[in-house]
């Protein structure tokens, strides 16, 4: 659909998802949807050919069966409708902004997790057996243990994730995102005491993200369990957490998320000082 096919037709006001008419085909907002409110040419055409009830001379009324099948077509046409409407918003999304495309493909791999058997052992990472099963360094990051797990760590990159694009460009997004993430793994697998037990979660690339945004924009301000701070103040909370609870049985992986803590602040340096450098920022940049 493009820009043309969102406008009313008869009004001319923008719909994301606009209400076509099943009689002309046409586009209409909320407020001239329905066939009477636009005038619709179809409708006319279909009472002359349908059976009406009325006298002569004062119109004709729609009958019970003719309302039901309108309001069935109706919402029909509007359900129809709203999936386009999701489907084009995922797609514009996952094509201009790694962090939504990121978002999106954990969502998938979760749904995944819940209806496809041995789905998340093929994927997790196992350190003992990361020499055997390499590709378990990238696919881990695409799962997760639990809805409150996918959740915060979701929330958490679809609130700084743009940001670190929108500053420092989507390649290098991708690319601290990344190679956080593969720190992250590397790390906890060379220190973990239980090298036997699965790994999954993209906290260390999103610590990694969250550490170099700190970096680059010290003064964003953001709620920690809804009390107000700079991100760097934020920053060192996750940090002093992670460092107090390292050798904790809590089953959280807090080496890495201390490894994606470092490696955002060393790219996130290097990323300061070419936007120093430079006067501005982008992907070219980053290469020199």
């Amino acid at each position: 659909m493009n820009y043309l096919d969102k406008k009313c037709w008869i009004c001319g006001q923008e719909e994301n998802i606009p209400f076509k008419c099943r009689f002309c085909g046409k586009n209409f907002c909320s407020r001239h949807r329905l066939p009477e409110q636009h005038a619709c040419i179809g409708l006319e055409q279909l009472k002359q050919d349908r059976s009406y009830s009325g006298s002569p001379g004062y119109g004709s009324t729609i009958t019970d069966d003719m309302f039901k099948d309108a309001l069935k077509s109706t919402a029909k046409y509007a359900a129809k409708s709203a999936v386009k409407g999701v489907g084009r918003n995922i797609s514009y999304s996952m094509k201009n902004s790694p962090s939504m495309a990121i978002i999106y493909l954990c969502i998938f791999s979760f749904i995944l997790q819940i209806i496809v058997p041995g789905y998340q052992q093929l994927l997790q990472l196992v350190p003992a057996a990361i020499l055997a099963r390499p590709w378990t360094l990238v696919t881990h990051m695409f799962i997760h243990a639990d809805f409150t797990h996918i959740f915060f760590n979701m929330l958490v990159l679809f609130f700084f994730g743009p940001e670190l694009e929108r500053r420092a460009g989507k390649k290098v997004f991708l690319y601290v995102y990344f190679t956080a993430g593969l720190v992250a793994a590397i790390a906890y697998s060379m220190t973990s005491s239980t090298p036997f037990t699965p790994v999954v979660g993209a906290s260390g690339a999103i610590m990694g993200v969250f550490a170099a945004l700190a970096i680059i924009a010290p003064d964003i301000r953001v709620y920690v369990y809804f009390i107000p701070m700079q991100i760097t103040h934020a920053l060192i909370l996750f940090a002093l957490f992670d460092f107090v609870l390292l050798g904790s049985n809590d089953m959280i992986a807090h080496t890495a998320h201390l490894s994606g803590i470092l490696i955002g602040l060393l790219m996130g340096s290097r990323i300061k000082r070419a936007q120093a450098r430079y006067g501005s920022y982008n992907d070219t940049y980053y290469k020199r």
